[in-house]
């Protein structure tokens, strides 16, 4: 009898991935500030639960580098590109013992649409912030998150992913990621990706 796969994620065998918010997007997408408020709090998470960080930015040359916001000093991985999804070599090589990535950025359609596919067909578990990922055009958002799930993906939000990471209020970082999110609980709140989501 085959196991269904309903999308465990493990703190030891994950990866969060940031794509693409970048300075020249800022005037331009759907709720930027609230993509930059949840990249915010899951960069967090990612320096208390010492998850792995790759970022990539789409032709910086253009479109500027990485939001001033976000503090990304820690990264794996902080790469420019041109191919639109970020599984690119220099990124590939970092996912040794991966089994789940959580995916947030912009634009939804384009590059998390296509970094989420590419790691599907790579046999990766995608979970992908339906309160952290954003289009210039707000329509496209549920297309593509329903794209995501079409394809076999995930889409949740940045407060329920980091409790199924650690599963357990006895879990070490418990007292840090409860902080966080009381934290974050006004800008979460807030939210209009996450309030006019129909996913």
């Amino acid at each position: 009898m085959s196991v269904r796969n309903i999308g465990r994620i493990h703190q030891k065998s994950t990866a969060f991935f940031l794509c693409d918010i970048q300075e020249k997007f800022r005037s331009h997408i759907f709720q930027y500030p609230s993509v930059v408020a949840t990249a915010q709090k899951m960069i967090a998470a990612h320096k208390i639960l010492d998850i792995p960080l790759i970022v990539t930015e789409q032709n910086p040359t253009a479109l500027g580098q990485t939001a001033t916001e976000l503090d990304i000093s820690q990264a794996k991985v902080n790469i420019p590109k041109t191919k639109f999804s970020m599984l690119v070599p220099e990124v590939e090589k970092e996912l040794q013992g991966i089994k789940s990535v959580v995916l947030f950025g912009i634009e939804s359609h384009v590059c998390v649409l296509q970094t989420a596919l590419d790691l599907l067909e790579n046999n990766f578990d995608v979970h992908v912030l339906a309160d952290g990922v954003s289009s210039m055009n707000s329509f496209e958002i549920d297309h593509a998150l329903n794209r995501v799930k079409s394809a076999g993906g995930f889409v949740t939000t940045s407060e329920s992913i980091l409790f199924q990471l650690m599963g357990d209020s006895k879990h070490e970082n418990f007292r840090s990621i409860s902080k966080l999110v009381k934290e974050t609980k006004e800008a979460t709140a807030s939210n209009k990706l996450f309030i006019r989501s129909n996913i």
